[in-house]
């Protein structure tokens, strides 16, 4: 194997340079004063969006993750988080580090210290708190020649400072897996999820032996045309667009502007991939938004936050869910008698009125672990199994 390794220090450990030969998920990487950190979107689409939420998260690495083999029975990764709490909200766990070996999980840590970015969702005001890097540690691992993951947490900017481990390192041989590129919302993002594998997006490429790329951006799947040229020029086997809910509860355009919006992003989609199986999905169920439009907003008057719907169901004009599945039911339709390669599924055939009952949102917007479970399950089983469309026999 072609090792990948820059130094042997003096204690036993062995450094190696954090780069794409073994850094996967992201779209492009920014060199630190520190070290690197991922991002999910390309520089040049940084540059296009002025909103601070949207930088912080598309630098949260949803799906980013280390990928090498090795011989290594210990393995240590200097970080620096930057984690995002809400006042009046408690702070969530800090974020999980999985650690796959051969593709089973076999480890999960947290890395202390870090930056703290507190926001106030009421008025919008943010402050920070610096605060140093931390070290993730792995032991016990099999000393056998084998393949290791470490999977970045969901919800928190990582910047990447060093890695180290008892033996030397070299990239993943190609396996020949399929490369499944998508975008959605908070709930592709993974926010409310226990753990970076936990995500739904992540439980489908496990399912569906393929490498995943995530877009799914929290609050920010809103057909912008940046995130469409990013998709339009990244490799990809297998693509998915989940459309909806952040065009809802950011109450961000009316009926007459998002049919052409769509098949703006789905042109410009296609400029880069003619013929790749694309699938769009519409929102799973989310009862505050099926008939009532946005804007949202959070709920503190009962315990914990909750979300709610603001906007006034007789306006016609607006965006709710449910008129959001009928367009994109439509319009793909219409696009599938030219596009072949164009497939549509209704969000809810992955959590509906049933699974809201057995498995309500906890704050009325977000599934949780056990959500993001069955979306995932029920997703592998409608995409790869045969005659779906991403069935990779076909």
């Amino acid at each position: 194997m072609t090792d990948v390794t820059d130094v042997n220090d003096l204690t036993g450990w062995t450094s190696t340079p954090i780069d794409s030969r073994i850094l996967r998920g992201a779209l492009d990487v920014e060199h630190t004063a520190r070290g690197v950190l991922p991002h999910r979107l390309p520089a040049r689409a940084r540059k296009q969006f002025p909103d601070p939420y949207l930088a912080s998260v598309e630098a949260q690495p949803s799906g980013v993750r280390l990928a090498f083999r090795t011989r290594a029975t210990a393995v240590e990764l200097d970080v620096l988080a930057t984690r995002t709490v809400y006042e009046g909200v408690p702070a969530r766990p800090d974020g999980s580090y999985d650690l796959l070996v051969d593709g089973r999980q076999t480890g999960r840590a947290s890395a202390p210290g870090g930056n703290v970015h507190v926001v106030d969702m009421l008025t919008g005001s943010t402050s920070a708190r610096p605060g140093p890097p931390g070290t993730v540690r792995f032991t016990g691992l099999p000393a056998k020649e084998k393949d290791v993951e470490i999977w970045l947490p969901q919800s928190e900017v990582t910047e990447l400072i060093a890695l180290r481990t008892d033996a030397p390192v070299a990239p993943v041989p190609d396996r020949g897996r399929k490369v499944w590129l998508h975008h959605g919302s908070s709930i592709s993002h993974g926010s409310s999820a226990d753990s970076p594998t936990a995500t739904w997006p992540a439980l489908v490429a496990a399912l569906g032996g393929v490498e995943l790329i995530n877009l799914g951006f929290g609050g920010n799947a809103l057909l912008d045309p940046f995130t469409a040229r990013a998709m339009r020029d990244t490799p990809a086997d297998l693509i998915s667009v989940k459309i909806g809910i952040n065009l809802v509860n950011l109450d961000l355009m009316r009926l007459r502007a998002f049919a052409p919006a769509v098949h703006g992003f789905l042109d410009t989609v296609r400029d880069g991939h003619p013929t790749t199986p694309l699938l769009v999905v519409s929102p799973v169920l989310c009862p505050i938004h099926e008939n009532t439009p946005g804007p949202g907003a959070p709920d503190f008057s009962g315990e914990g936050l909750r979300f709610k719907a603001l906007g006034d169901p007789s306006d016609r004009t607006r965006l709710t869910l449910t008129t959001i599945r009928d367009e994109l039911s439509r319009l793909t339709a219409q696009r599938a008698e030219e596009d072949p390669h164009l497939h549509y599924l209704d969000g809810r055939a992955l959590y509906g009125e049933e699974d809201f009952a057995e498995l309500p949102l906890p704050d009325a917007l977000h599934p949780d672990t056990a959500g993001h479970r069955r979306i995932g399950e029920r997703f592998a089983k409608h995409a790869f199994t045969a005659g779906g469309p991403f069935a990779l026999d076909g």
